[in-house]
C-alpha cells in the first residue's frame, strides 16, 4: 500500500462504474477492503460528497481496526484530497502517527508526504525541513522508490533555489529508475530536465526533454503532462527568438494549467507572453500580461525570482508615461517582492540580474514620494544624499585605515615572537597539580598531547574532542580538564592553536607558500574547509589570513630591496 499512496495512482480503471453505486452507509463501507476504499477516494470528484464519505470511512476503518500503517495512509489521503487550508493538520497527524509505528520506511513517507504538501503551497524552507528528515530516515531501508522520490523532491527545491546543475544529475537518475517503474514520476523528471537545461542555457538539450515528455506521454497513455511540456517549449521558443512559436505554445498551454489552478506557472506564462509582444514591438499587447503577473502576486504573495523582471519593465513603463503614482507602486512592489525572494532564495537572490538593488530602490522611491509631495524640495534632498554618501565614505575610509593600522601592529608582533611552544609539563607537576584527577590517567594523557604536539597530528582533519579521546583511549571528560589545566585553553581554541602558529612558522620559513590561496593554506594545517581556515586564523591572530600574507611578502620585498643597495 505504500508505494500506491506516493504514486497516487488508480488501480480502477471502471471510475464511472463506482460513480454510478449509491454510496453505502459509513459503518456499511468500513467492511470493504482499503484497495476499493482509496479507488473510490481517487475515482471521485475532487472535494465532493461522495469522495468526503469514503475518506471518512478509510481513516475510521484503520482507526476501529488499530491498523497504524492504514492509519497513516489515511491521514495521507486527506493530505492529498482535502482542501489546502487543512492539509498541513492532516499531515502533521500523519507524522505523529507513523512515528508511533516505528517503521523507518512509513516515517520515511510521511515526512516526505508532508514536504510535499509544504512544497505545493511553496512553503519551499519548511518543504526542505521535512524533504531532508524524510532522506535521513528513507536512506537506512531498502525501498528504492521512495529513495528515489525523495531524490526527485530534493531536486525540485535544488531547481528552485538556483542549484540547476545539481539538480539535473539528481533528475537524470530518477528519470532512469523511474521509467519502467513510475511513468508520472518518469515523465515529471522529464519535465524538469528540460526547465533545468533551459535555466543554464542549453536551449537544444531543453527542446529534446520537452519533445521526449510529449513522444512518451503518448506512447504510455499519460496525457495530463502534455500542456507542461508545451508550456516548457513555449518558453523555450521565447529564449530561442522564435517569438510567435512561442506565443503559440504559451497559449496552447494555459487553458489548462488555470483549470489545475497552478498559479505559479501561469504566471511564468503570463510574463514570457507579455516578454514575446515587447520582443515584437507590440508593448499594447504587452502590457495586460505584465498586470496579470502582478495581480497573481498580489492574489498569492508569491514571486519567482525569474519574474522581477516584470516590476522592473512596469517601472520603466510608467516612468515612460511620467506617471508618477503608478511607477511609485510598482517600486514599492518590487521592494516588497526582493524582501520575500531574499528570504527564500538564499542562493538565487544573490545571482538574479538586477537593474534595480535594494538600496537604488529605496532612494528612488524616497524620490518619488517628495517629487509627489514637495517638489521645492529636491535641491535639499540631492544636497543631504550627497552628504550622507560622503560621511558613508569618509567613515569607510576612517574604519579601514584604522583597521590597517591594528592588524599591522598585530602583524608585527607575530612577527617579533615565535609561535607559542607547547610544552608537556613535568611529570611530578602533573600529580601536584591537579588532584581532582586521578594522577596516574593524568601523567599518561599530558605525555600522550606532547607526542601528539611533536608528531604534528594536530595537522590531520577533523579531529574532535571525543576522535582524540578516542585515540588516547581516554575519556572526553578527563581529557577537557586536562587541555583545559596545562593548555590553558578549551580544545578547539588548543586544535586551532596548534594548526596556525604551525602555519605561522611555516610561512616564515618558506617563500614560496606565500603564494599559496586560502584553500590550499588550509588544506596544508588540516581545515576541512576555507571557511573554517579563515576563521581559525582570524581568531588566533586578530588579523585576517590575507592581510598576514600580504605584509609578509612587502616585508620580504622590502628585505630584498635593501640587500641590493647594500
Amino acid at each position: 500500500m505504500l508505494k500506491k499512496y506516493i504514486l497516487m495512482g488508480s488501480l480502477c480503471s471502471g471510475g464511472s462504474a463506482i460513480a454510478q453505486h449509491k454510496i453505502d452507509e459509513p459503518d456499511t463501507l468500513q467492511n470493504y477492503a482499503y484497495d476499493y476504499l482509496y479507488d473510490c477516494i481517487d475515482n471521485s470528484d475532487p472535494g465532493s460528497k461522495r469522495q468526503a464519505v469514503y475518506l471518512d470511512a478509510f481513516l475510521q476503518k484503520a482507526k476501529r481496526e488499530n491498523n497504524e500503517e492504514e492509519l497513516v495512509n489515511g491521514y495521507k489521503n486527506y493530505v492529498y484530497y482535502a482542501p489546502v487550508s487543512q492539509q498541513l493538520n492532516y499531515a502533521d497527524s500523519m507524522v505523529l502517527t507513523a512515528k508511533a509505528t516505528h517503521n523507518r520506511a512509513l516515517q520515511g513517507s510521511a515526512y516526505l508526504t508532508k514536504g510535499i504538501a509544504y512544497y505545493g503551497q511553496k512553503k519551499h524552507k519548511e518543504a526542505l525541513d521535512n524533504y531532508l528528515i524524510a532522506n535521513g530516515l528513507i536512506a537506512t531501508t531498502n525501498d528504492q522508490y521512495l529513495i528515489y522520490k525523495t531524490k526527485y523532491n530534493m531536486a525540485q527545491i535544488k531547481q528552485y533555489l538556483g542549484f540547476y546543475h545539481e539538480a539535473i544529475s539528481l533528475l537524470k537518475e530518477c528519470a532512469a529508475y523511474f521509467e519502467g517503474h513510475d511513468d508520472r514520476g518518469y515523465l515529471n523528471s522529464l519535465h524538469s530536465l528540460g526547465l533545468c537545461y533551459n535555466k543554464i542555457g542549453n536551449y537544444g538539450l531543453s527542446a529534446r526533454m520537452n519533445a521526449q515528455g510529449l513522444s512518451e506521454g503518448k506512447r504510455l497513455g499519460v496525457h495530463d503532462m502534455e500542456p507542461y511540456f508545451i508550456h516548457s517549449e513555449g518558453i523555450n521558443q521565447y529564449f530561442l527568438g522564435d517569438y510567435t512559436a512561442s506565443l503559440h505554445n504559451i497559449n496552447q498551454a494555459l487553458p489548462y494549467i488555470a483549470r489545475k489552478k497552478d498559479f505559479a506557472n501561469g504566471a511564468v506564462g503570463n510574463f514570457y507572453l507579455g516578454k514575446c509582444y515587447m520582443a515584437l514591438g507590440d508593448l499594447h499587447s504587452a502590457l495586460p500580461y505584465f498586470l496579470k503577473v502582478d495581480k497573481s502576486f498580489e492574489d498569492t504573495n508569491f514571486l519567482r525570482p525569474d519574474l522581477r523582471e516584470n516590476y522592473e519593465i512596469l517601472i520603466r513603463y510608467y516612468q515612460d508615461k511620467k506617471d508618477l503614482e503608478q511607477q511609485l507602486h510598482y517600486v514599492k512592489k518590487l521592494l516588497r517582492a526582493d524582501r520575500i525572494i531574499e528570504e527564500t532564495f538564499v542562493y538565487l537572490s544573490g545571482r538574479v540580474h538586477k537593474e534595480y538593488d535594494t538600496k537604488e530602490l529605496l532612494e528612488q522611491k524616497q524620490r518619488i514620494e517628495l517629487l509627489l509631495d514637495r517638489r521645492q524640495y529636491n535641491d535639499y534632498i540631492y544636497g543631504s544624499a550627497i552628504l550622507a554618501l560622503f560621511l558613508t565614505i569618509l567613515y569607510l575610509v576612517y574604519r579601514h585605515i584604522s583597521n590597517q593600522k591594528i592588524f599591522r601592529k598585530k602583524f608585527e608582533a607575530l612577527m617579533q615572537k615565535d609561535a607559542l611552544a607547547i610544552v608537556s609539563p613535568p611529570v611530578e607537576k602533573v600529580r601536584a597539580e591537579y588532584p581532582d584527577l586521578n594522577p596516574d590517567a593524568a601523567q599518561q594523557l599530558v605525555l600522550l598531547l606532547a607526542k601528539f604536539e611533536r608528531d604534528k597530528r594536530f595537522l590531520e582533519v577533523g579531529w574532535t574532542l571525543v576522535k582524540l579521546a578516542a585515540a588516547f583511549n581516554s575519556n572526553t571528560k578527563y581529557l577537557s580538564k586536562v587541555i583545559r589545566h596545562y593548555r590553558d585553553k578549551g580544545f578547539t581554541e588548543y586544535i586551532n592553536d596548534l594548526k596556525i602558529n604551525y602555519l605561522i612558522d611555516k610561512l616564515k620559513e618558506d617563500k614560496m607558500m606565500l603564494n599559496y590561496t586560502n584553500k590550499a593554506l588550509g588544506e596544508e594545517v588540516g581545515y576541512s574547509s576555507t571557511q573554517r581556515f579563515a576563521n581559525a586564523f582570524f581568531s588566533v591572530t586578530g588579523i585576517p589570513a590575507v592581510f598576514f600574507i600580504q605584509e609578509m611578502k612587502r616585508k620580504n620585498e622590502e628585505q630584498r630591496e635593501g640587500d641590493n643597495q647594500v
